[in-house]
């Protein structure tokens, strides 16, 4: 045993690859857009859940039945530009993502390309 950690790109397929058929197709739609409009963010997984990461944690995916939500870590500043957003906490705001045409939209590539912007800035 070399103690050699878990390639992260190999876990992020494997949660992929685990969804539920209902939501699947949304959050691989979500994760490609993301990976075109950001390709400098690193993805993994952390809490069970696949993350970008560039200075900081900057989006994530969080998965339910209906819906897939695009959390961006930084979203609270983002809010007035993207009122689409929801939540309340202190930084963190997500967009309910219902289909695969949304998750491939530009208003959310538009996001994607604020939030990473948002990370450059901190």
């Amino acid at each position: 045993m070399t103690g050699r950690r878990p390639d992260p790109v190999s876990e992020v397929d494997a949660l992929y690859r685990d969804l539920p058929d209902s939501y699947r197709a949304v959050a691989e739609a979500l994760r490609e857009t993301v990976q075109d409009a950001a390709p400098r963010l690193r993805e993994t997984v952390k809490w069970n859940n696949p993350f970008w990461v560039g200075r900081k944690d900057v989006l994530c995916l969080q998965c339910f039945p209906d819906h897939v939500n695009l959390g961006v870590l930084r979203g609270a500043g983002l809010a007035r530009r993207f009122p689409r957003l929801e939540g309340t906490g202190k930084g963190m705001r997500h967009l309910k993502v219902r289909s695969v045409s949304e998750a491939r939209s530009p208003a959310v590539r538009n996001l994607v390309r604020a939030a990473v912007k948002a990370d450059s800035d901190s």
